[in-house]
């Protein structure tokens, strides 16, 4: 443990020491795009902020390859280069179009060029759980659904990247809860604990720890497509080095207590899928809902689920805290109910859950009352409620006066 310790604070620091590099490096080269009307920023923001990441990444892989314990890692198994070296590849298409811009079309291919090169170098879905049954999956298959697996949290990840520090802290929170997850299930399988898996994850928790100082509201530098991307292909990487080196069978049949008989054979895959749910959520919601008006499924908008946060009234913080809680009720609740199987634990989770809905439903409609109660008594006249198909309060917005003396305003959010 001592180790993985070690790797995520090397990603992390080298992520956090490389992030003011990058604003820097972002504003020289031009990449401070203007704000564009679905932006909750109103003034210029610089991109490029996943270099820092893909750095951080880097270096966790580098020291892990000489630690005396992780490096038994590199001997299993070729996953940790795969991932990098996609890694490198969905960098360099992020950082073409956080500088000069992509379309849906060709940034898409890009996605398909990074998951193939992971793919090709080895790493792959080898099976799949089914109801009673565990189905093994033939090489061209096994192909596919990888290349299909990686593509959807790469654009997961990007899409609900719309608020500063958002992406940041779900996959940290993500990333943190698979990491425990590998670690746990490797003591009670008496598996090796030196696994990609696991450090695949690590790397990935520590880099985005690193980079949140500089993200979080109001951030200094973002991500952009360069970081999104970069993490939706390193965290799904994690759960398919994960599946290669486990026999589902086993998963459940441990000497010791940790983990239990629910869901044993699901829980590797299940984990992940819960890591990613707010994101895939809101993924598959802006699909429909851009298909259903005739637009194409990439084409932006202001009505992800942070967007809606805000216009229900929460505040910048607030939205993105509630997304916070909800990433970490969702993944480390189901971790907890996969190892625990405890009647206890399903009820503590289920008041968290109604915890996470009377803050995300109730609070914006007290913050308004309130406020028309101020109004009231200071003799103006009372808002009306907010109304969350609207666009945002004015308040995420710039005065007219201030946005005319702005040069053509810029940020970075995601679509």
């Amino acid at each position: 443990m001592r180790e993985y310790l070690l790797v995520i604070a090397v990603a992390a620091g080298t992520t956090y020491l490389l992030g003011g590099l990058t604003a820097r490096v972002a504003r020289r080269v031009g990449a401070v795009p203007a704000v564009r009307e679905r932006d909750v920023h109103t003034v210029p923001v610089p991109r490029l902020g996943g270099l820092a990441m893909v750095a951080g990444i880097g270096a966790a892989f580098l020291l892990a390859s000489h630690l005396p314990f992780l490096r038994q890692a590199f001997a299993v198994t070729d996953d940790v280069r795969a991932v990098y070296a996609g890694v490198l590849v969905i960098a360099a298409v992020g950082v073409l179009d956080d500088t000069i811009g992509l379309d849906a079309l060709t940034k898409f291919a890009g996605q398909v060029l990074a998951a193939g090169v992971v793919v090709v170098q080895g790493l792959v879905v080898y099976w799949l759980p089914l109801p009673g049954v565990t189905l093994s999956l033939p090489a061209s298959q096994s192909a596919i659904i990888t290349v299909l697996l990686l593509v959807v949290a790469i654009n997961a990840v990007n899409f609900v990247d719309g608020l500063d520090g958002l992406a940041a802290g779900i996959v940290a929170i993500g990333g943190g809860a698979f990491f425990l997850y590998c670690y746990l299930l490797a003591v009670d399988q008496n598996m090796t604990r030196a696994s990609t898996a696991g450090l695949i994850a690590a790397a990935l928790t520590g880099a985005c720890l690193g980079f949140l100082p500089h993200n979080v509201y109001p951030a200094r530098v973002i991500m952009g497509d360069t970081g999104a991307m970069v993490l939706g292909l390193v965290l799904a990487s994690s759960s398919i080095s994960l599946t290669s080196q486990i026999d589902p069978a086993t998963v459940g049949a441990g000497t010791g207590d940790t983990i239990a008989p629910l869901l044993p054979t699901l829980l590797p895959l299940l984990l992940p899928v819960a890591v990613v749910a707010l994101p895939f959520t809101d993924l598959v919601l802006a699909v429909v809902r851009r298909v259903s008006a005739g637009r194409s499924p990439f084409s932006p908008d202001k009505k992800h689920l942070h967007h809606r946060l805000l216009q229900v009234g929460h505040s910048h913080r607030r939205a993105v805290g509630l997304l916070w809680f909800w990433a970490a009720v969702l993944s480390f609740g189901v971790l907890a109910i996969g190892l625990l199987s405890s009647g206890w634990v399903v009820a503590a989770v289920a008041v968290a859950v109604v915890v996470g809905v009377v803050a995300t439903l109730a609070i914006p409609e007290r913050v308004r009352a309130r406020r028309r109660r101020r109004l009231r008594l200071g003799g103006r006249p009372a808002e009306p409620p907010a109304d969350p198909l609207e666009e945002p309060p004015t308040a995420n917005r710039t005065p007219d006066t201030t946005a005319a003396a702005l040069p053509a305003p810029t940020s970075g959010r995601q679509r």
